[in-house]
């Protein structure tokens, strides 16, 4: 029988930072959530899919595709923080690691702390993923959701791409799902800031992460 974990409120009232796979994300963007206060306690940190790359010392990984693990799992050995994913064909892939959510193709926010709300793409999830783990503030940083041209090319992510390639009209799938969480969010008294410079996405405030963390004080991990 498979399982499914349960996720804890772990930082409940903590500002969280989500890296997502977007072409404007930089490593200064990364670098200034690092270690850093806000409100009294620490900002956490999830990166999502090849987030890890810019933040080793991220407090939570989070996939959904099982061809992304199979990809990155060897460079993922030594991987310190939490490792969550939604479901998938090969689940848990053997690694006790990897804390598996139950997958709910719908809209909003999952109310069953065992699972998430897909919206069509992990950054959306993670979101999700975010306000189980206790989030009162989401900061958001590489959700461009759409592709710049970039010597007459489509720039997917800030790193290049996907195996295989991945085609901008994904956007088109993922970009309306957005507008669901405004309304579930507002409820629970849940402010997100949109920190990615050029978003396509309009339903959130935005505000530039330097901005947002204004001297933030370095605090012990």
């Amino acid at each position: 029988m498979k399982q499914y974990w349960t996720a804890p409120e772990l930082w409940p009232g903590a500002t969280f930072a989500i890296f997502a796979g977007g072409p404007s994300l930089t490593p200064a963007q990364v670098d200034w959530c690092r270690d850093r206060e806000l409100g009294g306690s620490k900002v956490r940190t999830i990166a999502v899919n090849d987030g890890y790359r810019l933040a080793h010392w991220a407090d939570v990984l989070y996939f959904c595709d099982d061809k992304w693990w199979r990809w990155h799992n060897k460079k993922l050995a030594d991987w310190g923080g939490l490792i969550v994913r939604m479901a998938g064909g090969h689940h848990d892939f053997g690694d006790p690691r990897i804390k598996v959510m139950k997958n709910n193709d719908t809209a909003g926010l999952c109310e069953f702390r065992d699972g998430l709300n897909t919206g069509r793409n992990s950054g959306y999830q993670a979101i999700n993923l975010a306000v189980h783990l206790g989030a009162k503030k989401i900061l958001l940083l590489g959700y461009d959701m759409h592709a710049p041209l970039v010597n007459g090319r489509p720039k997917m992510h800030w790193f290049g791409d996907h195996p295989g390639g991945t085609s901008p009209s994904v956007f088109d799938a993922m970009l309306p799902w957005f507008e669901t969480l405004v309304g579930p969010l507002a409820k629970r008294g849940i402010e997100v800031i949109n920190c990615t410079p050029g978003s396509a996405i309009k339903c959130f405030p935005r505000g530039a992460i330097e901005s947002v963390l204004m001297e933030p004080q370095q605090v012990a991990a």
